[in-house]
């Protein structure tokens, strides 16, 4: 058991609440970011203590540079110094490109993309100066291959593999390694609520006949987080069931 400090941004969404979990049973001593008038930050803290686990949780808009600052700095108080990082939080604002407004572009690219900057920006010193680190950023398998009305989406994500390869190479030396998970097709609530039909389509298009499961995301990214995975930096790690293979 590490006992070791993680931040998960966007930790009360469907796959936010599972890589908590994860990471709490491995030892972890987790933190969630939620936003007001977006998420229930107190409800989502109430409901994992019914089951267990103890979470601290931080308000602050991840796409706000001074919300971030103020967020990390709330868990440093609760926690300590930020050692495991992932960057879970994200939006969808799909349209066709030659219908797409600018507030759908800006409003996907400050939270998707802009949340990864404004928030390792204020960890990254701290994992330096302690020589340990893990940054983990959650992509899509849409900014690998593209989606049709998800430019702005598939540019967010795609951005973020970029981020995460520019910082790897940065940060070796220092024993922080940045990696992406690309996630595919995973049952959540959200894509629930798109209706039966919907979540057909979906399944057709993946080789292994189903859904992701939020837990096989979290899985990944406790291994990631491990202390012994410290040769792995820069990656990209698909998880979407054979429906696009790099």
């Amino acid at each position: 058991m590490s006992g070791r400090v993680a931040l998960v941004t966007g930790g009360t969404g469907g796959i936010g609440t599972e890589i908590c979990k994860a990471l709490a049973n491995s030892g972890y001593r987790v933190a969630a970011s939620w936003l007001a008038g977006v998420d229930d930050g107190e409800g989502w803290q109430a409901k994992r203590k019914e089951e267990g686990f103890d979470f601290a949780i931080a308000e602050g808009d991840v796409s706000n540079f001074e919300a971030a600052v103020a967020m990390v700095k709330d868990v440093e108080a609760k926690l300590g110094a930020v050692e495991i990082l992932v960057n879970c939080a994200g939006i969808t604002k799909d349209g066709f490109m030659h219908k797409m407004q600018q507030n759908q572009w800006d409003a996907v690219m400050r939270i998707n993309l802009d949340s990864v900057f404004n928030v390792t920006r204020q960890v990254i010193t701290e994992m330096r100066n302690q020589g340990f680190g893990r940054i983990i950023n959650i992509s899509s398998v849409n900014g690998q291959k593209g989606q049709i009305g998800q430019t702005n989406y598939s540019a967010a994500k795609a951005g973020m593999h970029g981020f995460t390869m520019a910082l790897a190479q940065e940060s070796a030396r220092k024993g922080i390694t940045v990696n992406t998970i690309s996630p595919g097709y995973i049952g959540t609530s959200m894509v629930a609520a798109m209706g039966q039909k919907v979540v057909d389509k979906m399944i057709e298009q993946i080789p292994v006949g189903r859904l992701g499961k939020p837990e096989e995301i979290a899985r990944v990214v406790t291994f990631l987080a491990a202390d012994e995975s410290s040769f792995i930096t820069g990656a990209n790690i698909a998880i979407n069931g054979g429906m696009h293979m790099g």
